[in-house]
């Protein structure tokens, strides 16, 4: 016989128990103890009609059904509503029987008992689990919960109940002063969050859990600032639909992320914009396997367009790509192809004829383009050329160049190369049909190479972390919130803007990796050493999103912004860019002064006094 029968069979048993004495104590009371004067067949056929009714609506009430270690006020209603049935019935059922008479004092009487009775054994099922299911406690670690809401509330009780977890719940962190003090499933609010770090220390807290999935991000990112203060390991409840959804449970705790710390609100789109100019069209996205093409593909599924071309150099990132979308009911159509590779891209125009491009494909990485500085202008540049190009000859409507707020007064090749191809698609803008914009953001959390994963793995290995300088500034943004905002710039543009995106506050990138190394329940120069390593070629301390000339002006949506198309002179630059070519494969140097005298703010090269490319007004 399994343990949940017999659990049921013994809870049967002790309502039999209950009900039967609560009907025999209900006659006592009502004679006043003298057992001569009671009816007893009237007794034993009214305690026989309560014990079988009972059963009956206990078992189909479901109150052999429940896991009583989580009863709460539904089970009560419960129990209220049995009862209140079976002892009903069990009355009127007397009132009809022949030669049988109960005072309905005894009934009522009866009811109440067996409401107590059987409501108490019940709870104190609870009651046992809660107080004794964690009698030994070593090797359990002290648990804050930050939240005595819903939320929080729910994940006391998980703790409390969930014999395979090790947490031991100690009390809430809320910023109610109404629960300040007060008893919340047990456990006392012990301050708010103004007290974390004094109660981290009071109570010996080593895991923090943050249960505030409703709140804002910029309110999580305070509290989990407040938070890193302390020793203590944090766990956070990612979203409100978890909550809604009934999602909450130890498996749905996760590790507080660098994102958390950023305490940017998700981005809200403008969907009809961006519907307008991509539902039933033919979208191409180059790059589309890199970080931030491949989450386009996956925002433009949404927006329905008639076609997808998954379009990259890399046949495996493809291939993820293509097999995550392929469940979408779009039409995805895989492209292998190399943005360098003229003859193969006017191919793919001339068969799909795309009417939106989103041109993500780009080499990006600083200190690799430094030394290889002719394959970052062949891609960067002339891979951009080729692009803009055939999209004008084939008439597209919307071209989007995703680029870099390393473009803005450059130190790097990689930077410079993406201000040439925001310099080009500034020049077509002019004179083509199709409009042509650009939009530039920062760093971006998580991507291929970026800071973030370096440092994960490098304290995986046990350190040491390396930072280049102790004041090196970056902006981030992350992947999804990047992505979301050049869908909605492209809905924005009508030819020439480069539209700038709000990256928030700065971030020192040692703060990121004192972070990184707390959030990894270590600590940082104890634990994991952090060494710096000194600022390489092409780097610089601080990033710009804007040329002094760009100027600013908002748009309608309150994260992206426009820099004043600049007005380049397409023969110049086509000059240039012939020169440009000639060079390839050359000496460094000689490279680096040709890129200074197209773009004359990048400061890496040996620098010319004839700058001919200059905006003219």
């Amino acid at each position: 016989m399994s343990k949940v029968r017999k659990n049921m069979i013994l809870l049967m048993i002790i309502d039999c128990i209950i009900i039967a004495g609560c009907v025999a104590l209900s006659f006592i009371l009502y004679v006043n103890g003298n057992l001569l004067v009671i009816s007893a067949s009237s007794a034993l056929t009214f305690g026989l009609f309560c014990l079988l009714i009972s059963f009956v609506t206990f078992y189909f009430g479901s109150l052999y059904k429940r896991v009583w270690q989580f009863a709460s006020v539904g089970e009560m209603i419960l129990i209220f509503k049995a009862v209140t049935i079976s002892m009903a019935l069990a009355y009127i059922l007397s009132l009809v029987w022949p030669n049988m008479h109960v005072p309905l004092s005894v009934a009522f009487n009866s009811y109440l008992l067996v409401m107590l009775g059987v409501g108490a054994v019940r709870f104190a099922i609870r009651v046992v689990k809660d107080h004794y299911v964690k009698q030994d406690l070593s090797g359990f670690k002290r648990t804050l919960i930050i939240g005595a809401g819903q939320c929080g509330v729910i994940v006391a009780r998980e703790l409390k109940t969930n014999a395979n977890s090790n947490l031991l719940a100690i009390g809430f962190i809320d910023d109610d002063p109404l629960k300040l003090h007060q008893s919340v499933v047990g456990l006392p609010v012990l301050g708010n969050r103004s007290h974390i770090q004094e109660i981290v220390l009071q109570h010996e807290v080593s895991e923090i859990i943050i249960a505030l999935p409703s709140a804002s991000r910029r309110e999580v990112s305070e509290v989990i600032s407040i938070c890193k203060k302390t020793n203590a390991n944090m766990k956070i409840i990612p979203h409100i639909n978890d909550l809604l959804e009934g999602k909450i449970s130890m498996k749905s705790l996760r590790n507080v992320e660098v994102e958390d710390l950023l305490g940017r609100d998700p981005v809200v789109l403008e969907s009809d914009g961006i519907k307008e100019y991509v539902e039933g069209k033919i979208v191409l996205v180059t790059g589309a396997g890199g970080s931030i093409g491949s989450e386009l593909c996956r925002q433009l599924v949404s927006f329905n367009p008639g076609q997808l071309l998954l379009l990259g150099h890399g046949e495996n990132s493809i291939y993820q790509i293509h097999r995550e979308l392929s469940s979408t009911g779009i039409k995805l159509i895989p492209v292998i192809a190399d943005v360098q590779d003229r003859g193969r891209m006017e191919d793919v125009f001339r068969k799909h004829q795309p009417q939106v491009v989103f041109h993500a494909a780009a080499h990006k990485h600083v200190p690799l383009m430094e030394e290889n500085p002719s394959e970052a202008i062949k891609n960067n540049v002339f891979g951009t050329r080729n692009v803009a190009d055939l999209a004008d000859r084939y008439h597209t409507e919307k071209f989007v160049l995703v680029s870099t707020d390393k473009a803005v007064n450059p130190t790097s090749i990689m930077g410079t190369t993406k201000r040439i191809a925001e310099m080009y698609i500034q020049c077509l803008a002019k004179q083509s049909k199709t409009s042509f914009s650009a939009v530039r953001f920062g760093n971006v959390l998580g991507s291929r190479g970026s800071v973030i994963p370096l440092f994960k793995e490098q304290i995986a290995k046990g350190g040491p972390v390396t930072v280049t300088h102790p004041e090196m500034i970056r902006y981030f943004m992350t992947i999804p919130e990047a992505s979301r905002l050049v869908l909605q710039a492209g809905a924005y543009a009508t030819g020439g803007e480069i539209f700038i995106l709000d990256m928030g506050e700065p971030v020192r990138i040692a703060d990121l990796a004192h972070d990184l190394i707390k959030l990894s329940g270590l600590e940082p120069n104890v634990d994991i050493m952090i060494e710096y390593t000194g600022i390489r070629t092409g780097e610089k301390l601080y990033e710009e999103l804007l040329l002094n000339e760009e100027g600013m002006t908002d748009t309608r949506h309150d994260r992206i912004f426009i820099g004043k198309p600049a007005n380049f002179d397409r023969e110049s630059i086509e000059l240039e860019l012939r020169r440009l070519e000639r060079i390839l494969g050359q000496d460094k140097e000689m490279i680096q002064e040709l890129l200074s005298r197209i773009v004359p703010t990048y400061s890496g090269g040996k620098r010319e006094t004839n700058k001919v490319l200059v905006p003219s007004s």
